[in-house]
């Protein structure tokens, strides 16, 4: 099989089905027209699909002449609620929705990966089975997915992630803890309202609030072992109408938890709510943490890892192979590779000047497609022909 031949002739397609998707972004969860377009791409390769797996995911199965193993390839597919100002002439047309991750163009991979293999068929052994998952941004799509039973009879899984901020042509692969465990939280305050100019009367959320924060800060710095890598941001702060001359009786805190280690992680949960609400008992008032569970840490098998490195040193040679240090970025993938060997690897996506890339999640976030899909096509197909083996 000349799989490089065949993804040049499929390049067309996979660059237009991404601008395609990149045009009409979807958040998650409504990718009704995402789905549809990727099921009608499958059938009309002959895979076996299924539609609406956790609501908007697609299912699409391809199997080989000859039973063996089966490798799921994971990819997502849902927007941000941004609005774009990248400037390309395929930009977003629904206003204030935007492919900012790239899972636009995940989705047009593992969609050209199926159409690669599907021409080789006959010459495979065992299974690839295709998950286009719903909702990553939110956390949600992934678990749903493996209830659902997408990982039955699953012996590996392989998943890459478009990275704006690293040159087209490299690839960046870590063993181990990859990205971080992702849980979302909110503190409730409430206080006593009163008078600006009498502030005995009260008790003033504000000024707790202002305490939390900064003691929270402690339990990374003096709570966590230091090369045990943890964060924890406040990034809302909500209190009062705009009244300059009100104590507001109540407050609300937004904030994440970025953890690697499961043990800190369930430890820094516990401690954010008997620290809250003992600081916010001492002022007078009191504290209730709610909680929004993100996804586990994504952790790669270290023998699948050093597999799929020796595939792409093939592909792109062993100096443009990177071992990247871990992010505190989350992503449910984790939820395939907590139960199932398996490998998420880096895919750069970004211009060799640094001056043109923008971060994800940025409204001018832009990925150079013509040289890196093509690209991560062949690295995915390449990964699951050894992994079957």
């Amino acid at each position: 099989m000349n799989i490089r031949e065949t993804i040049a002739e499929l390049t067309p397609s996979l660059i237009e089905m991404r601008r395609d998707f990149h045009r009409h972004p979807e958040l998650g969860f409504q990718e009704v027209r995402t789905s549809a377009k990727l099921a009608e791409f499958l059938q009309g390769l002959g895979l076996e699909v299924t539609r609406g797996v956790a609501q908007t995911g697609v299912v699409a199965s391809l199997k080989g002449a000859k039973t063996g193993k089966t490798v799921l390839v994971r990819a997502d597919i849902d927007a941000l609620p941004i609005h774009e100002d990248s400037g390309v002439p395929y930009s977003s047309q629904t206003p204030g929705v935007m492919h900012a991750c790239g899972h636009d163009g995940h989705a047009a991979i593992a969609a050209h990966v199926a159409a690669v293999l599907a021409r080789f068929k006959e010459q495979m052994e065992g299974e690839v089975r295709f998950a286009f998952q719903p909702a990553e941004e939110i956390v949600s799509g992934a678990r749903p997915m493996v209830e659902a039973g997408v990982l039955e009879g699953v012996d590996r899984v392989v998943g890459l992630h478009l990275y704006s901020l690293m040159p087209a042509g490299k690839v960046g692969v870590r063993p181990g803890p990859s990205m971080a465990a992702a849980d979302a939280f909110t503190i409730h305050l409430r206080g006593k309202g009163a008078h600006a100019a009498m502030p005995h009367e009260g008790v003033d959320t504000v000024l707790i609030a202002a305490q939390i924060i900064v003691a929270l800060q402690s339990l990374v710095s003096r709570e966590t072992d230091p090369v045990n890598t943890s964060v924890i941001t406040i990034a809302t702060v909500t209190a009062g109408e705009g009244a300059h001359n009100i104590i507001p009786e109540t407050a609300e805190l937004k904030g994440t938890l970025r953890t690697f280690d499961a043990q800190l992680r369930e430890k820094l949960i516990h401690r954010i709510g008997e620290l809250s609400q003992g600081i916010a008992a001492a002022m007078g008032g009191s504290a209730e943490v709610s909680w929004l569970p993100g996804s586990p840490a994504v952790v790669n098998d270290p023998e699948m890892v050093e597999r799929f490195r020796q595939v792409a040193r093939q592909v792109v040679g062993e100096a443009a192979v990177l071992e990247v240090p871990p992010v505190m970025g989350g992503d449910d993938m984790s939820e395939f590779l907590n139960r199932r060997p398996g490998v998420y690897f880096w895919l750069g996506a970004g211009d060799p000047d640094p001056s043109k890339n923008r971060p994800h999640h940025h409204p001018g976030f832009w990925i150079d497609d013509e040289r890196s899909l093509p690209l991560g096509t062949e690295l995915i197909t390449r990964a699951v022909l050894d992994f079957l083996r």
